[in-house]
């Protein structure tokens, strides 16, 4: 069953099922491709909890969906504070 085009599939950066079967109807054919189109993957969870669900909407959009390659791996970041970005004196 085809998740809903209004279903949040990254919590992170806030992109729909919608969103992401857009950037396949618009040339994203692989998870790297999504990723730099929606943003999707790129929050604090670096794609944890959504890559499963982008390949999963990535595979009912795709016509030839046999391998999908999972996106590269990217070390987390840390918030900064703004504490942090205080000019010095």
């Amino acid at each position: 069953m085809p998740i809903p085009d209004d279903i949040i599939i990254c919590r992170c950066e806030e992109v729909t099922a919608g969103e992401v079967r857009e950037a396949v109807r618009a040339g994203c054919n692989s998870l790297a491709a999504i990723r730099r189109y929606t943003r999707a993957g790129m929050g604090l969870c670096q794609g944890r909890t959504c890559t499963l669900l982008l390949r999963q909407v990535l595979s009912e959009e795709k016509d030839d969906a046999g391998e999908i390659e999972p996106p590269r791996p990217r070390p987390p970041i840390r918030a900064l504070s703004m504490e942090s970005l205080k000019p010095l004196e």
